[in-house]
């Protein structure tokens, strides 16, 4: 089934969803006794000899973890620290020790997220699907003081300082059932659990009232081909392919035309490894790829001269601001503790 076809059934509590709710309730068995298990020290949280920050979700879809991944980490090199990311490197064929992302690596290999957060912020990043031993590997270069995992809340053998939950403001918790009945891996009570909530909100659309939330504004299109970089709005009253294989696509779509951009869809599945046959159509319209998706077309050499990728800048409320000086200050005093002989 497609991913449409699944967010039709997950969004309300109809009789698919009807039929598929004795076996969320199985799953929701399966995972309490899988955190039950590492509250025991039955299984073992592997330690960190770092903070570490975990930017996850309690369902399934893109709710922006990655670009508030790396947002935190341009407040926290301002603030004078020094982030790295980990990250399971989902969506690529790396199943072994930890491994550094460098700019030689393919996204097919390490995964299109680690790859896209190494060119953005600059900062180390490791991927393993341990992500303990990816923590270890930042620890032992010297070059990082505070760790931030691009997902993994429910990676129980990661140790963590802070967590952090991104939710869509706009599709929320669907039916508000577990898998496979609905689009949640764990239960909207895990909120109360973790140190921060945060919303990410559409293009246009209101910030819920006194919450941490955020907006993704397009900025640039930048060619693949010459590299050049023009205003996204350059685009407005055109009509345009608009290419996009991420966990909500449609935000994507809604986000060219809340700019007045004509779009023929394109959607794929989330990490789907983009083709040049996926960009190519018959005729002279440019065609607009995520950040994400373009990091998988870098390594094709076919001519890619009407492809462009949409560049974001995550616009952060006051309150998002506010919470992120505070874990700022919580992980400074933290850090201080653990020097204090």
């Amino acid at each position: 089934m497609t991913a449409a076809g699944w967010q039709s059934i997950w969004s309300s509590r109809g009789p698919m969803a009807c039929l598929l709710w004795p076996v969320s309730q199985l799953y929701r068995s399966l995972a309490a006794l899988d955190r039950a298990l590492y509250r025991m020290g039955v299984r073992r949280v592997e330690p960190s000899r770092l903070p570490v920050l975990v930017v996850g979700n309690i369902g399934v879809g893109g709710t922006g973890k990655s670009p508030l991944t790396a947002w935190l980490c341009e407040q926290l090199a301002a603030a004078g620290l020094r982030p790295g990311i980990v990250s399971r490197g989902y969506g690529g064929s790396h199943a072994g020790a930890a491994h550094r992302v460098s700019d030689h690596d393919e996204a097919s290999v390490v995964g299109d997220e680690p790859l896209m957060l190494a060119h953005m912020t600059g900062v180390p990043v490791s991927v393993c699907r341990r992500r303990a031993e990816a923590v270890e590997q930042l620890a032992s270069s010297g070059e990082v003081d505070v760790v931030v995992s691009d997902d993994g809340l429910q990676h129980h053998a990661m140790a963590r300082d802070i967590e952090i939950v991104v939710v869509d403001a706009v599709t929320g918790f669907g039916n508000g059932w577990l898998l496979p009945a609905g689009p949640l891996r764990e239960s909207t009570d895990r909120l109360d659990s973790v140190d921060l909530v945060v919303y990410q909100c559409g293009a246009g659309m209101d910030a819920p009232t006194s919450r941490a939330s955020f907006e993704l504004a397009l900025t640039n299109c930048r060619s693949l081909t010459s590299g050049t970089s023009e205003r996204v709005t350059r685009f407005a009253g055109q009509r345009v392919h608009a290419v996009a294989a991420i966990g909500r696509p449609a935000r994507f779509f809604d986000a060219l035309r809340s700019v007045g951009i004509d779009v023929i869809e394109h959607p794929l599945p989330d990490h789907h490894p983009i083709t040049p046959e996926d960009v190519a159509f018959d005729d002279p319209m440019p065609v607009l790829v995520t950040q994400k998706d373009a990091i998988k077309l870098q390594s094709i050499h076919s001519p890619l001269d009407k492809v462009y990728t949409v560049e974001t800048r995550l616009q952060p409320s006051t309150q998002l601001r506010d919470a992120c000086d505070q874990l700022v200050d919580q992980l400074r005093m933290q850090m201080q503790q653990e020097r204090t002989p």
